[in-house]
Parts: C-alpha cells; structure tokens; sequence
C-alpha cells in the first residue's frame, strides 16, 4: 500500500503510500465514530450508475486525504463481455477507503479507513442499485490496509499494517457492524531485519472456512487462527515462519484449497505454500521468480483464476503483471511471462466472478487498467486506462 517505493521499514514505517503523508504519526484525520444506530440519520443513498444487462457494478478504492485523491468509494459499471467501465457517482462520508470487501450475501461492501485511528465502514448496496452508509467502527489499531468477511457473513476481519494487529468486528443482519470483539497484535517473533515492528498486511479465511490466515510483513510470518463462531474471538494455533526480510505481503488460496501463493515484496519472489485443512499449518516452498529480473519490484498481490489454472501478479515497481500456469493440482506454478500493466505501480488486481477480465488498480497513474483473459491465460488490453483518482482498489461486483 505505498505510493512510495516500500523499502525495509527501517525507519519505523516503511513507505505505505507516503506513511499517509504522516497521517499515520499523527492525527491528521480523526478517527470515524462508532456507530450508535445501523445507519447515519439523514444518509443519502448514491445510486449505481446505470447500463443494459450487460454491465455489472465496479467499486473503486482510493485515498481521501492524499493531493489528487478521492472524496470517498468511486462507483462505476463495467461491460462483462468488453471490459468497457463507465463512470458513476462517488460514495461520500468513507475516509481513506484503500481496501474494499464483499458480504457474501452481496447486500453489504466493506472498506478500511486507513488512517492513524483505523476504521472499518459498512456500506449497504440496496436492492433499488443505491449505496448508503451504514457507519464505522474503529478497529483498534492503526493503518488498516486489509479485510475481509468470514464466510458464514457473520463476522469481519480487518489488519492494521502500522499497529501490527488483526480485528474481528461482528457483522449485524443489516450489514452493519458491532463493537470489536477481539484485537491480537503480532507480538512475536521479533521483526524481520529492518523492519521495526509487526505489519499485518491480509488476513483472510481458508477455503474451508476451518481457519483464519493473517500474513505479516513485519515479522515475516503467516499466522494461522482458529475462529470462535460464537464469541468472535481468535485463538493462533500455527505460525508459517518464511525468509528473514523477505516481507509477506498477500497470499491467495488455489480453490482445492490445499495451496497458497504468497506475494513477498520485500525480496521480489512468489512463494507456493502447501496448506492442511486439519491443522491450519502452512508451510511454505522455496522463494521463486516473479520474472521481472534483478532488484526488487516490490509485488503487490497474487490473484487466482476460479478454474486454478493461471495465477497473476501484480509488480509495483516493474509496472507488470507476471504469469503462472499452475499445475500439479496446485502444487506448481511455472512462470509463462510478464506483461505491462499499462498504468504506473500496480497496487491491487481483481478477477471478474468468472475470470474472464482482469482489473488492476495502477496508483500513481490513477488508472485502472482492464485485460480480457484467455482459455490459455494469455492477457489481451480491453480498451484505454480507466480515470480513477488515487486507484489503490478496484472491486467488481457479481
């Protein structure tokens, strides 16, 4: 999450995007209130930008306190066969809204508030195609960069880079969010060289909803949970320890849910973990190429076609994404090629429902760029970059 090269955090905060421009230190932006009701007294609803059948709804991630950001959740539609996107209105009243998740019931979107007292907003997506505000809640820590919805609907799940911790916020029936119901922070093992302290940077369920997954680029460390269903409470019961400086970033499961691939920025290699459903452990392969060549390219996150056949990357510093074929059931990946992103640092990728387009989110070029993809895999440029100010996030919806 940097606008910035991310080096080693030496110095305490290793570039996310500028350290906020100092947010982060200080208290530029105050924290987003907790809610009192499910919804803001006089919330008005932004409606979806319209289309013909063809075109389906694509939210857009940014950061409302930096020059040339954003003023909240930029909504859009994007043509399924094309890749076409049209410009909608804005969803106001989300501060620094840099990572974006879906309620599996697709009635409610997340977004982090990425700031120095980290938020989580609830935005409910209303059956009319309007968008309101349902409120925040404050996670605890600092810098959120990363959530998602465990798969029962029922909780979420939130990691704040700066403070090094994870959250879990219950998720009412309306989508809207209830006080925290836990705050783990990445105490141990000491942080990575020059890293200065835990950074949790994802946290995500496993494909068999048995365990919850938070990678720390700080500590080098993939730590795995069990979820209390009940109480919301998360209790560790594995560490997957990888190379010292090489800062795990994003892993995303392969759908037979028995590998991981691992994104680490900090060393420029893809890393294939193996994953037991039983125990939750994860054991990770040696470092691999991400070809982008020598240096670090600083890669974002990997992303997986529904099928399990291909798995993209996205490299920041390269402007590319790479390519892998997967084989052995998931248990290999075999690099194909890059190719350019077309737009400048490539922040985060997202797949359309059924793998057919390819969205990423290109940060300093405030662009979003659209690829067709192929039975092979092959990436094809589905038309010009879209104008997206400050796109750190793009989220296309079912």
């Amino acid at each position: 999450m940097n606008s910035a090269p991310h080096p080693r955090p030496a110095p305490g905060l290793p570039g996310r995007r500028g350290l906020l421009g100092g947010l982060l230190a200080g208290a530029a932006l105050a924290a987003v209130p907790a809610l009192a009701a499910p919804a803001h007294a006089g919330a008005r609803p932004v409606r979806a930008p319209a289309g013909p059948r063809a075109t389906r709804p694509l939210l857009l991630g940014t950061y409302t306190s930096e020059g040339g950001g954003g003023t909240g959740i930029g909504t859009a539609a994007y043509d399924t066969g094309t890749g076409a996107i049209t410009p909608g209105p804005v969803i106001t009243g989300v501060e620094n809204p840099s990572y974006l998740a879906p309620h599996p019931s697709g009635a409610t979107v997340y977004a982090v508030a990425e700031q120095g007292a980290g938020a989580v907003t609830a935005v409910a997506i209303r059956p009319d195609g309007t968008y309101e505000v349902l409120g925040s809640r404050p996670t605890g820590g600092s810098g959120p960069t990363h959530l998602s919805v465990h798969p029962s609907g029922r909780w979420l799940l939130s990691a704040n880079y700066t403070s090094g911790s994870v959250a879990v916020h219950p998720i009412a029936e309306d989508g809207s969010l209830g006080e925290r119901t836990d705050l783990v922070t990445h105490s141990s093992p000491p942080p990575g060289p020059g890293q200065g302290g835990p950074h949790a940077h994802q946290i995500v369920t496993s494909p068999d909803g048995g365990h919850v997954l938070a990678v720390d680029l700080g500590t080098d460390t993939v730590y795995t949970y069990r979820l209390d269903a009940s109480a919301g409470t998360l209790a560790e019961v594995s560490r997957a320890a990888l190379t010292p400086g090489s800062g795990p970033r994003h892993l995303a499961f392969h759908p037979g849910g028995r590998f991981a691939y691992l994104a680490c920025e900090l060393d420029n290699t893809m890393v294939v973990c193996a994953y037991d459903p039983a125990t939750g452990a994860l054991t990770p392969g040696p470092g691999q190429s991400t070809g982008t060549g020598s240096g670090v390219s600083y890669p974002a996150q990997p992303v997986v076609t529904g099928d399990g056949a291909y798995v993209y990357l996205a490299n920041r510093g390269h402007n590319s994404l790479t390519r892998y074929a997967v084989e052995g059931d998931g248990a290999v990946l075999r690099l194909l090629d890059t190719v350019p992103v077309g737009g400048d640092w490539p922040r985060q990728l997202a797949l359309s429902p059924d793998s057919s387009l390819l969205f990423a989110a290109n940060q300093r070029s405030s662009t979003v760029t659209v690829f067709g993809v192929g039975p092979d895999g092959s990436l094809t440029g589905a038309g010009a970059p879209f104008p997206a100010p400050v796109a750190v996030c793009v989220l296309p919806l079912p």
